[in-house]
């Protein structure tokens, strides 16, 4: 079995098999689990990241001191860093590089709050990509601050425009059975689709979960994102679809290789399976996790019980859902009253 890189491995004297990162310049670091299990690769992201060097840290030694190029190095190069999820990591990454290539050699005592509030509002088109850029520059500049490289928070205060919009597209029950339809229980894709909707789960931890987390109808979820830790109970539509796709890896689900996914290519595959299904464009993944939110608020749930479930830490994004549902009840209650009277009434005269 290949290794992943930078992965040693060797029987101590127990016979028992044991796995580090060990790349050239970094300390040793222990990897949990098998090789390619979510676990292990969890790990290893993280391993590999605090040793990664940022392109333009190449020749480091001849950043100014103090300039924006030294914090963003500082920062990508920290633990604080390593420790965010991966996903978290590469668009912060991204966002910062960029940044460093415009404004790199300016000083950082010049960036006060006028020029932050200048640059977010180059970005007021695009408020997602504002609230992201206002977040990660934020970030940096916090951990500037603990390491005394910056004295202010020249963020400090700073809002960028709020979207106005949705986010993502919840599937309806049509979309669901189109769903379905095009794909049978005891396909990769019908199995994917029972994951997302019947564990209210994102993407990211769908992907890594495996037959090792299901223990006494439930399935445990460490979530990446917050690592709230959760025991979801087995819906028996899950159940069907995992017994009529048996599975030898760690994860249910694996690449035309026999991998786990990563999230981004996970999403493409996935979208694939909406457009193979004619669902409209903008379904995705993330939808189905507004999907069973939904659906259990129709079934009566408060807003506790929907988040003891999905892992909602905002008690107020779950409010939405039960709002809704309470809308429609109380809709249909009020109507069939007046319905009642009104034959009452028709009836007296």
């Amino acid at each position: 079995m290949k290794m992943p890189k930078y992965t040693q491995a060797f029987i101590d004297r127990h016979r028992t098999a044991r796995f580090y990162f060990r790349k050239a310049g970094q300390k040793k670091v222990p990897l949990p689990g098998l090789p390619w299990s979510p676990e292990f690769m969890a790990a290893h992201e993280i391993a590999l990241a605090a040793g990664e060097m940022p392109r333009s840290e190449i020749g480091a030694t001849r950043t100014l001191p103090g300039s924006v190029n030294a914090l963003v190095i500082a920062y990508l190069g920290s633990a604080r860093f390593a420790s965010l999820a991966t996903e978290t990591r590469r668009t912060r990454r991204n966002i910062l590089e960029r940044f460093r290539a415009e404004h790199g050699d300016k000083r950082l005592m010049k960036m006060d709050r006028d020029v932050v509030i200048r640059m977010l509002e180059k970005k007021i088109a695009t408020p997602f990509a504002a609230r992201n850029w206002l977040k990660t520059l934020r970030a940096a500049v916090q951990f500037g601050i603990t390491i005394g490289m910056i004295k202010t928070d020249p963020t400090m205060g700073i809002k960028p425009t709020k979207a106005k919009t949705d986010g993502f597209r919840a599937w309806n029950e049509a979309d669901i059975a189109a769903f379905e339809v095009r794909h049978p229980i005891g396909t990769k894709e019908r199995l994917a689709l029972a994951l997302l909707l019947h564990t209210a789960q994102r993407r990211g931890d769908v992907v890594r979960m495996g037959r090792q987390h299901v223990n006494d109808g439930m399935i445990a979820v460490r979530q990446n994102k917050t690592g709230t830790v959760l025991s979801i109970p087995i819906h028996p539509d899950l159940r069907a679809v995992l017994d009529a796709t048996p599975s030898n890896h760690l994860t249910f689900l694996t690449t035309s290789f026999g991998r786990p996914f990563v999230a981004a290519g996970f999403t493409n595959w996935f979208r694939e399976a909406c457009n193979a299904a004619g669902l409209p464009r903008g379904t995705s993944a993330h939808g189905l996790r507004k999907a069973a939110c939904r659906r259990l608020a129709e079934a009566g749930c408060s807003a506790n019980v929907i988040a003891s479930i999905s892992g909602h830490a905002s008690l107020g994004e779950v409010a939405r859902y039960t709002k809704a549902a309470d809308q429609v009840r109380m809709a249909k209650d009020g109507m069939a009253t007046l319905v009642s009277e009104t034959k009452k009434r028709t009836t007296s005269v």
